[in-house]
């Protein structure tokens, strides 16, 4: 059992892009499912699919460049069990100057900061993706 699922999921990808595999296989929960799928628009994964057998897997596919190198270069957790980190409309960091993604959890569910900036939005800053 683990004490943090999202960051355990973070670690999986993190792993898997440094054995240079096709695919990673996590628990799946609603959150991890929404996490990928935001990561996906961004173009930052390939694919993200939950199985439908028991247990529940959530099957990303990760990204590389025709060269072999991962889409993702860092991937960090922000937010954390011991330590939620929140941050209104007018603070939302920014990964690698803008460069980045910033994975957020608001009251309409999880988005990237810039979504969360337009909508107008503040919320828990769940990581950050560059």
């Amino acid at each position: 059992m683990t004490i943090d699922p999202i960051s355990d999921m973070l670690t999986t990808i993190r792993n898997g892009l440094k054995a240079r595999l096709f695919s990673v296989a996590t628990p799946a929960s609603n959150l991890k499912a929404e996490i990928a799928r935001v990561m996906k628009e961004a173009g930052y994964i390939a694919d993200a699919v939950t199985t439908t057998e028991f247990p529940k897997q959530l099957v990303i596919t990760l990204k590389y460049t025709d060269k072999a190198v991962p889409a993702i270069t860092e991937l960090k957790r922000i937010s954390k069990p011991g330590l939620r980190h929140y941050a209104p409309v007018g603070k939302i960091p920014s990964a690698l100057d803008g460069m980045g993604l910033v994975i957020l959890s608001t009251s309409k569910g999880v988005m990237s900061g810039a979504e969360a900036k337009k909508e107008r939005l503040g919320g828990e800053v769940i990581c950050t993706v560059a």
